[in-house]
């Protein structure tokens, strides 16, 4: 019991410590907005702007955030809610197909630098382990004009502000 509640104390040392990075960054780091729930330290939100040069560019992602107990030992878990067209991005769940997010975790790893890995796996996806068949196939069978204007269409249609 008693050691639970260590591990506890230290994860939520570590993310008000990280919170308050983030608020100092806020300036530094334009195109990631990391903020928690006011209620609950282990539930965060990040809005990311997609990488220029992309498909996903001009568009807003937000990303759901449930820390476990357990951090910065375990990762946190992360998805998408913004519907985005990527091999490496479950459609339907937003589950992310990321390496650091699974067995090359790193408690040296932060909510802030996993947003800027995510944001890299958007410009640069991996088509061989897709959680996205369909977006996954166009790349494989090398019709990456097929799949941007996919993504494009998503992007437009889920990232970006109606207007009017």
């Amino acid at each position: 019991m008693e050691l639970n509640h260590l591990v506890l104390q230290a994860s939520r040392a570590r993310l008000f410590k990280e919170l308050k990075e983030v608020q100092r960054e806020k300036v530094a780091d334009p195109d990631i907005q990391l903020s928690c729930d006011d209620n609950n330290i282990f539930k965060w939100t990040a809005l990311i702007k997609g990488p220029s040069e992309t498909p996903f560019e001009g568009g807003v992602f937000q990303l759901a955030f449930a820390i476990p107990e357990q951090y910065p030992l375990q990762p946190p878990q992360v998805r998408f809610l913004t519907k985005i067209f990527h091999p490496n991005v479950h459609f339907k769940t937003g589950e992310i197909c990321l390496d650091i997010l699974k067995n090359a975790w790193s408690p040296a790893w932060t909510l802030q630098s996993v947003c800027r890995a995510i944001i890299a796996l958007m410009a640069h996806p991996e088509p061989d382990s897709p959680l996205n068949c369909d977006s996954g196939n166009l790349l494989r069978s090398g019709d990456v004009r097929g799949y941007q204007s996919m993504a494009r269409m998503y992007t437009r249609l889920a990232a970006m502000p109606k207007k009017g």
